[in-house]
């Protein structure tokens, strides 16, 4: 037997590998046998708790946040999900004088930035409203009391096509049973995608199949979390305009607003038509903080522009690894621009040291 300190990453997730010989009548059960168990075990990105505190000052606006470098908080795989901005998000809510008394997410989806806040105290108390029944199920599931039978559902599921398939075309009977068929369709139609025309994933990552985004384990401890301190959560399966309109009085409220984008929302959401003039009329107008992030667009800048937002492009990457950028949007952006500045400070002064030790 001899060992290898050779890491075979995108082969093997379990670290380190061993070569072992046997007899080559043995060799293919042992594959089988080393692939399944390859297979059931999770990304370390997944579970690591040792990720460190990143804002706005750890990253740079030119280069897309790994998403690995940020805790995933959320059960879901959402198309457009924001866990790539976390960073900056702590950093526009920590800028404030006082903490927000309440964040306010008002096109939800998978809930990263109201999680965040929520679990991280940025917020005393974070909204979560959702207009999709499906998405919003889940959501009154994990905080009505029902997460442990959730979590119990996903762990005790046998990822087969055929288990696949009778979930999915089964119309649920209750609540939680649709909230367990929308986190199963989540992680099992290609790219995350619900809305009708979404199929299932076919080859996926490394060959997995169905499996490719299937993490029960994860999935499980993810929910029980959430429902741990549901307390600091609100969740309200409504219509964003009329939640905007009940806290735009609200000094302390911060809103995150990270609506369907103008390009690819129709492909990707059931909901996705929104009245985006209305939307940044509506939000000029409210008294707390406000950020929003949209598509890179001459149209949403010259909304943006014209009821007196500022806004910055920010690096990030698609579904597809495609590097885009993406537009925050605030009335003010000061945060962002001292955290750019406080960035390139430091830079100059590691400069300089290294080169008095020189």
């Amino acid at each position: 037997m001899a060992r290898s300190s050779t890491s075979f990453r995108p082969k093997w997730k379990l670290g380190n590998t061993t070569v072992i010989r046997v007899p080559q009548t043995l060799a293919p059960a042992v594959l089988r046998y080393a692939h399944d168990l390859d297979a059931k075990t999770e990304p370390p990105e997944l579970h690591d708790p040792s990720i460190a505190y990143r804002t706005a000052e750890d990253v740079e606006m030119g280069k897309p946040v790994n998403v690995a470098s940020v805790p995933q908080r959320s059960p879901f795989r959402y198309p457009g999900g924001k866990t790539w901005l976390v960073p900056y998000i702590r950093s526009w809510l920590a800028h404030r004088p006082n903490p927000a008394g309440v964040l306010v997410e008002p096109f939800a989806g998978g809930g990263i930035v109201g999680l965040t806040a929520g679990f991280e105290g940025l917020a005393e108390h974070a909204v979560l409203v959702e207009r999709d029944p499906n998405v919003s199920s889940v959501w009154h599931t994990i905080f009505g009391g029902q997460a442990k039978w959730l979590a119990d559902q996903i762990l005790n599921f046998e990822l087969t096509r055929q288990n696949v398939t009778g979930i999915l075309h089964k119309e649920p009977a209750t609540q939680r049973e649709r909230a367990f068929a929308v986190i199963l369709r989540n992680r099992v139609q290609r790219g995350g995608i619900m809305a009708e025309g979404a199929g299932l994933v076919k080859t996926g990552e490394n060959g997995r199949g169905l499996n490719s985004r299937w993490y029960p384990e994860t999935l499980a401890r993810r929910i029980q979390e959430i429902a741990g301190v549901r307390e600091r959560f609100s969740f309200i399966e409504g219509d964003a305009f009329d939640v905007i309109r009940r806290y735009a009085d609200d000094e302390t409220a911060a809103f995150f607003v990270d609506p369907p984008y103008t390009v690819a929302s129709k492909r990707l959401y059931t909901h996705w038509q929104v009245d985006h003039r209305n939307l940044f009329g509506l939000l000029a107008g409210v008294k707390g903080d406000v950020l929003l992030t949209y598509d890179n667009t001459r149209e949403i800048a010259s909304l943006a522009s014209e009821f007196g937002f500022e806004t910055q492009a920010i690096a990030m990457k698609n579904t597809h690894h495609a590097k885009m950028t993406e537009l925050l949007i605030g009335k003010d952006l000061s945060w962002l621009r001292n955290a750019a500045n406080g960035r390139e400070s430091a830079s100059r002064n590691s400069q300089e040291t290294l080169a008095f030790h020189q």
